[in-house]
């Protein structure tokens, strides 16, 4: 049986086109951050079965309690405003059904930004580990999360669709938000930035998703995502240079 999990916080805007996309699978599982909207109600209408767990700042914890919860051998985790369309679902349909040899399945990811889908950029070389066998890894790292699978793993032809229904002072917050869970857990790891890494990897980043990936083939978008991806990084270092002054050698500890 295919379990499909998915992490939601105040999705009403999306989980149901992610949830009718999803509709081939044997069970949904939603990890829910305690969302003060109607996604919760809107996911159990379509028979979901949900949880609510606070996230605390750790997404690969959220992701592996519902590992736990899922039920099937193979486990598949989508994003709730990601979508599978019916060209992928056969693609994943026939994989499970006659590939015996795979323990895990990569996806290409379609992102859609201010209203046009990216082709380039960071976002267009996009391969995500989401469709594996539940016994044969575990999540790993806290902000930027990966699944840590054991075996032969393949990718699919046919992409996952990630569609941004939101503002770009939205998106800034959820950058902010990313950067400050993304610079305590460099801290933790006793990580630190100097001076000249602060000024020069955000501007690298920018110069590599806007010129050397081709974003500034996507118009207005692709340079958008640039700036914000450049933005993100020296949010990044900023606050890590931050923990560290303010804490310097001390324990630090992620706050709930």
């Amino acid at each position: 049986m295919l379990s499909v999990i998915v992490l939601t916080k105040n999705a009403e805007k999306t989980i149901k086109e992610c949830l009718d996309s999803l509709s081939f699978a044997g069970e949904i599982v939603i990890v829910d951050d305690l969302s003060n909207d109607n996604t919760v109600r809107i996911a159990k209408t379509l028979g979901a079965k949900v949880y609510s767990r606070k996230l605390a700042g750790d997404f690969s914890a959220q992701r592996n309690f519902g590992l736990e919860k899922a039920r099937g051998e193979w486990s598949l985790f989508v994003d709730s405003d990601e979508k599978i369309d019916r060209d992928l679902k056969a693609e994943i349909e026939k994989e499970l059904n006659h590939n015996r040899k795979m323990n895990g399945y990569y996806f290409k990811r379609n992102d859609q930004f201010l209203g046009r889908w990216l082709r380039f950029g960071e976002t267009g070389k996009v391969r995500l580990l989401r469709l594996g066998r539940k016994n044969k890894g575990t999540w790993q790292g806290k902000v930027h999360e990966t699944w840590e699978i054991k075996g032969p793993t393949k990718v699919f032809e046919n992409p996952i669709y990630h569609q941004r229904e939101i503002t770009i002072s939205e998106f800034m917050d959820r950058i902010q938000n990313y950067a400050q869970l993304r610079a305590k857990e460099l801290y933790q790891k006793r990580v630190k930035e100097s001076p000249l890494r602060i000024f020069f990897n955000p501007l690298f980043k920018f110069l590599d998703n806007y010129f050397f990936k081709l974003g500034i083939l996507d118009g207005e978008a692709g340079l958008a995502m640039a700036w914000l991806m450049s933005w993100h990084s020296l949010l990044v270092r900023l606050n890590l240079a931050l923990y560290w002054r303010n804490h310097g050698q001390k324990e630090f500890k992620v706050e709930d």
